[in-house]
């Protein structure tokens, strides 16, 4: 299944990779720096996939106290903070040829950063209570509880004045169909690539808590 989910992520990528860079046609207002959109809605998207399978394995281990959940929430933790690191990277590159700054603090923006904060916080908790239960209760309550910025983060760009462009905008407004097709595919391949990872991360996960369970019987 794995090495199944490689040959197709590898052949999406080389896809996508040409579909960006030599198809899809450039921006006449943005011009090449257009093509960062690509990617950064792709690790958006990601991002959000990442911290809702967290939200899941979250509750999933609260009801249950099955390590099972914990090990999915916690792999897939991690990889939503690496792809919402990228999603503000790609966009600060973005903002400052199209707004003219690196930075605003505007609405999307800073509910972007305050997830970031709040899986990163996840992410300590399990990092300084490893392999402890209670630090795998209390990371479990944050990723419940992180969950619910994606919401206001979805919808900011709706509720508050922002110079955030709104994805349906911009489909209506800026995108020609091949430009589309590639956003498309740029996310599916974005997604391909969670999946492999969380899997990866997953068999390490499991690894590790078998070998901490041999050293506890060993001891006894």
């Amino acid at each position: 299944m794995k090495i199944l989910l490689g040959i197709l992520l590898l052949l999406s990528m080389l896809v996508s990779i040409t579909m960006v860079f030599l198809v899809a046609p450039i921006e006449e207002t943005m011009g090449v720096v257009q093509k960062i959109f690509y990617f950064h809605v792709a690790t958006a998207w990601v991002g959000f996939l990442a911290f809702f399978v967290v939200f899941i394995g979250s509750i999933g281990y609260l009801a249950k106290k099955s390590r099972r959940w914990d090990r999915i929430a916690y792999s897939s933790a991690g990889i939503g903070v690496l792809f919402t690191t990228l999603c503000l990277i790609t966009g600060s590159l973005w903002a400052k040829p199209a707004w003219g700054i690196w930075w605003t603090w505007d609405a999307r923006l800073t509910s972007t950063l305050v997830l970031w904060f709040m899986y990163v916080a996840y992410l300590i908790v399990r990092y300084e209570t490893e392999g402890s239960e209670r630090g795998a209760v209390f990371s479990a309550v944050l990723g419940v509880i992180g969950f619910v910025d994606i919401p206001i983060v979805f919808m900011s760009v709706r509720w508050w004045r922002t110079v955030h462009c709104d994805l349906v905008i911009v489909e209506r407004t800026g995108l020609t169909p091949i430009m589309l097709f590639t956003l498309l595919l740029s996310v599916f391949t974005f997604t391909l690539l969670y999946f492999y990872l969380l899997i990866t991360k997953y068999e390490i996960a499991k690894t590790k808590d078998e070998i901490t369970s041999l050293k506890e019987k060993l001891r006894e």
